[in-house]
């Protein structure tokens, strides 16, 4: 049954433009990565959605009492108001970013399981939209559930704040193709150990427990190069409602983060398995 469907695919792709780079299997991508997270990944999973509620709970309510409110955007904030759009697009980032690096190089170079996806009719672009896609649904989930969790709090104060969501889906998106393109070229474990030194001062540097303008104006221009930044800067203009051309600029930060880690994710896995 699945050979005969897998050869009608195939043969349906033949002439289409990108027909050795796409099948439209996509859905099966993400079937795949759904059963997976029944039988096994689940615990993993439901880590991401405690650590940004530990965070907020930490130091938004733990060292928030003892400090001033802050200002932001020419408006006085609570602390744990600063706080919780940091941590709502550090989450997007880390679920979308160990999903494809440490998950894709298991698959990759372990588990050779593209070795067999790519022998099927489907195309690299598949396997990258597929491991991405489920990395964006890990986002959305993360950040429905931070959002529920901080909105009864009252820890967003602007209707602008539902658009958090999206723009978490976004960062996700952006930061699970620029992963899984650097991965792909990673041959050891040990390599990947250099996103972990990468992402914590990002997470530590980028404005996330107190604003940019402490730092001298050099490392600010430094920081404010940073993918974490534009991901922090997006959502917490919309949950403050700050809404101005600006948020544009950091949205369009991701969709160039998109564009090249799905351009070079894709060149690479057919380079390595469609010879």
């Amino acid at each position: 049954m699945f050979i005969p469907m897998a050869v009608a695919i195939a043969e349906a792709r033949i002439g289409k433009m990108g027909e050795r780079y796409y099948s439209g299997r996509v859905p099966q991508m993400l079937e795949r990565g759904f059963i997976v997270f029944r039988s096994s990944t689940w615990m993993i999973v439901l880590s991401g959605f405690l650590e940004p509620v530990l965070y907020l709970l930490s130091f938004g309510y733990g060292i928030g009492k003892m400090l001033p409110a802050i200002t932001v955007g020419g408006e006085s904030i609570k602390y744990a108001v600063f706080i919780a759009p940091a941590l709502l697009a550090t989450s997007a980032m880390n679920g979308a970013i160990y999903d494809s690096t440490m998950n894709v190089f298991f698959k990759l170079n372990h588990d050779r399981i593209y070795h067999g996806m790519l022998a099927t009719s489907m195309g690299p672009l598949d396997v990258a939209l597929g491991e991405i896609g489920w990395a964006l649904l890990r986002g959305f989930s993360y950040a429905c559930t931070f959002m529920a969790v901080v909105t009864p709090l009252g820890l967003i104060p602007s209707l602008w704040g539902i658009l958090a969501i999206p723009a978490a889906v976004l960062i996700a998106f952006g930061f699970a193709s620029c992963g899984m393109a650097l991965t792909s070229y990673m041959t050891s474990f040990q390599q990947l150990e250099i996103v972990n030194i990468f992402l914590l001062p990002m997470f530590l540097f980028s404005g996330s427990f107190y604003p940019l303008s402490v730092f001298p104006q050099w490392l600010q221009f430094t920081v404010n190069l940073l993918p974490l930044t534009h991901a922090i800067n997006l959502v917490r203009g919309l949950c403050l409602g700050h809404i101005n051309v600006a948020l544009a600029g950091h949205a369009m930060y991701f969709v160039i983060m998109i564009i090249c880690g799905l351009f070079f994710t894709t060149k690479r896995l057919n380079a390595l398995f469609m010879k």
